[in-house]
């Protein structure tokens, strides 16, 4: 029997399809103004791939629009992302015991005991400046691409800091530090330890416990990464999958749990 989790989340979907304890396959694209076209799209190109039709996987739904999802048939049922997330952690490595999940319009922090069930989490969805919006903001504003930020940490001589909590002051901030001659590695290095700091400092009103593995598309920010472990006085565990998939993973193992009898 095979399981699905499609996970729309505000700017990328994700649909991942499980046999037993294997990954078959993934697919990860980016979102459509629809979350139910999205998953129609998302799942559709990856059934494709693995030559299956939707009846053969039952799959669960998380993230944006996930009971539209469901009411469209795409899903059998939804789960919140904060229990998939945590629930993909912690298959992937049992000894994680908080998950930091860092998407396009929202931040998680997420804290789970030895048996994977969730003990306490908080969340900011109120405002961008601790998500990847923050980061895509600064990033066109220097001309970048979104991957090339998190590289600048590395390469920086002299980082900027950035004290404006609200993405459009920062953006603000950073231009005025292009006006001043500033180099785009020192001010790149800056927002993403400004990134890092709002994201520790929502870690800490839940509180901390090793072992932490990070997920969500921020996790492919080498920069805010590193300086997210240097705050943390930690280095992230490895969760052996692409970050942005950690969701999806956990709305099939929900479903595998209910249904695989």
């Amino acid at each position: 029997m095979l399981f699905g989790g499609i996970d729309v989340g505000s700017l990328t979907a994700k649909a991942l399809v499980l046999e037993g304890d294997k990954v078959l396959g993934w697919n990860n694209i980016r979102v459509l103004p629809n979350p139910v076209e999205s998953a129609k799209k998302v799942m559709g190109e990856l059934l494709e791939k693995l030559g299956l039709k939707r009846d053969d996987v039952i799959a669960f739904a998380t993230g944006y629009g996930r009971e539209k999802v469901v009411e469209a048939g795409f899903a059998k049922e939804h789960v919140s992302e904060i229990s998939c997330h945590a629930k993909g952690a912690f298959w992937l490595n049992p000894r994680v015991r908080t998950v930091i999940d860092i998407g396009g319009q929202d931040a998680k922090v997420i804290r789970i005991d030895e048996r994977g069930r969730l003990v306490n989490f908080v969340m900011n969805d109120k405002c961008a400046a601790g998500t990847g919006r923050f980061l895509e903001i600064q990033a066109r504003a220097l001309g970048l691409k979104l991957e090339e930020l998190g590289g600048m940490t590395f390469i920086a001589k002299n980082p900027v800091e950035i004290t404006a909590r609200c993405s459009i002051f920062a953006q603000t901030e950073v231009l005025h530090y292009l006006q001043r001659g500033f180099s785009r590695e020192d001010i790149a290095a800056g927002v993403n330890k400004a990134m890092a700091q709002r994201v520790y400092y929502l870690a800490m009103r839940v509180g901390v416990e090793r072992e932490v593995a990070l997920a969500g598309g921020v996790a492919k920010n080498r920069g805010v990464v590193r300086e997210l472990e240097k705050l943390l006085n930690l280095k992230f565990v490895e969760l052996r999958m692409d970050p942005q998939l950690i969701g999806a993973l956990g709305a099939a193992i929900f479903a595998k749990e209910k249904y695989g009898g």
